[in-house]
């Protein structure tokens, strides 16, 4: 039997944002080594997230303090979600999951974006307000954008992340007080060496913290700035903005034993300076005092270089003194850089929502059409003597009925704002109709059964 032209059925999911990672809160500098992501690896984690059906839009953010893997999915069991991107992050890394050890954390929804949102604020680094986050932040967000591995969910939510870092550091006195990584080392060397003027300094990388380093440095008066790194263009450019020296990297082994100040920034896959390097450096300066800082992930500086006498060691996790005393000058600020979060968590909540109530418009239509052919199947059957023009009128009535009946919730539904808060009661919609009992159903006869994908 002929009938008019339906809406094909879609079943838009969902939307859920989903997050695992670890911090400087949850794991020490040895294990957020072992799970940082270079930006190659970035986009690659990235392709591989979604190429495995594990997420649909994914973003990597790796920073000296933190690995977080940030997707969107529409799966209704957070649980499967995290759980299969925990596994990918143990077998991309080679980790035996075994040692987690409660170290990741796991979002999902508000809190996923509640979570990105302090970060992009400086709510959520070792140093409150810190400057150099929301330039990461930025910079992941767009690679993955640039890479194709962004769609219009994490588009909006990182958008809406930066804007929120953007207004906690305009409107607050979070970050009045620049506190970066990079000046706590710097007011580490004040501690040991006292004033700055006079000493030499030399820097191990070229890149934004680098280049904060060498900035401080000037500010306290240091007496020589060597800059070295494994681009020398690189090099020179620093060098020369801030009246320094660049040197060519496979002069490291000579010069090693000329700075009072080491600060090491370097990007790769193991220690750029051994015991032994170190070692020989200290008795070519006669024994005198070296201060080290390594701001490095993973670490720049092996580990057992720490024994070694006159050598003044600190990593990334030693700053734990100078960030408490910067919290407490920042923290009574935190309520209104909260506020801020809160209400941008608001604002991406409403937008989802009139995503998700258009979703549930399209699947209610989906589930009415479905219906309705059935019912003129069963009951034009029982009428033989209505003629072909008859039939097609019915079924022309009936579909205008079902579009008149969803006119005014589409309506309603299409104004974001009144949806605010409302997700609940669109939950309940699906619910009550059996939306995702016939989802589920569609995905089950369309997924092949294990015998059949053992013959596949």
């Amino acid at each position: 039997m002929p009938t008019s032209s339906t809406t094909p059925r879609t079943h838009s999911p969902r939307i859920q944002v989903a997050l695992i990672g670890c911090n400087h809160r949850t794991a020490p500098v040895e294990f957020r080594e072992r799970v940082a992501f270079t930006p190659e690896q970035a986009l690659h984690a990235a392709d591989e997230l979604r190429r495995q059906g594990i997420l649909e839009e994914a973003v990597v953010l790796s920073t000296c303090n933190r690995s977080e893997l940030y997707g969107v999915t529409s799966e209704v069991a957070s649980n499967d979600i995290t759980d299969a991107m925990e596994v990918f992050l143990t077998s991309f890394h080679r980790i035996p999951r075994g040692e987690l050890n409660g170290r990741l954390y796991r979002c999902m929804g508000p809190e996923a974006v509640r979570h990105l949102f302090r970060v992009a604020a400086g709510l959520d680094s070792m140093l409150l307000g810190e400057a150099e986050i929301l330039g990461q932040l930025k910079t992941a967000y767009g690679q993955a954008l640039d890479h194709g591995a962004t769609g219009p969910v994490l588009n909006k939510v990182f958008q809406s992340a930066l804007e929120v870092g953007k207004r906690v550091r305009s409107e607050t006195e979070v970050g009045a007080r620049p506190m970066s990584v990079a000046f706590a080392g710097v007011k580490l060397a004040e501690r040991v060496f006292g004033n700055l003027k006079g000493r030499a300094a030399l820097v191990l990388g070229a890149g934004t913290v680098a280049e904060q380093v060498v900035e401080h440095l000037r500010n306290r008066g240091i007496g020589r700035v060597r800059v070295v790194n494994r681009s020398y263009e690189r090099a020179q450019d620093l060098a020369q903005r801030v009246s320094g020296e660049a040197l060519p990297w496979d002069s490291l082994d000579r010069v090693l034993s000329t700075p009072d100040i080491l600060v090491t920034s370097v990007s790769g896959s193991g220690p750029v300076l051994s015991r032994e390097l170190l070692d020989a450096a200290i008795s070519a300066r006669g024994g005198k005092p070296v201060f080290v800082v390594d701001l490095g992930v993973p670490r720049n500086v092996a580990p057992e270089a720490a024994g070694l006498y006159n050598l003044y060691l600190y990593n990334i996790d030693d700053l734990g003194e100078i960030v408490e005393q910067n919290k407490k000058a920042r923290e009574a600020e935190i309520p209104r850089a909260e506020a801020i979060v809160s209400e941008h968590i608001a604002k991406f909540e409403s937008w989802r929502a009139a995503l998700e109530a258009g979703s549930i418009v399209d699947d209610l239509r989906g589930r009415l059409q479905q219906h309705r052919e059935m019912l003129l199947r069963e009951k034009l059957a029982e009428m033989p003597d209505v003629s072909p023009e008859e039939r097609a009128r019915i079924a022309h009535i009936t579909e205008e009925l079902i579009e008149r009946v969803l006119d005014e919730p589409a309506k309603r539904l299409s104004h974001g704002g009144a949806m605010r808060g409302r997700l609940g009661a669109i939950e309940a919609l699906r619910h009550l109709f059996g939306l995702d009992e016939e989802k589920a159903g569609l995905e089950r006869e369309e997924k092949p059964s294990s015998k059949e994908d053992e013959r596949k």
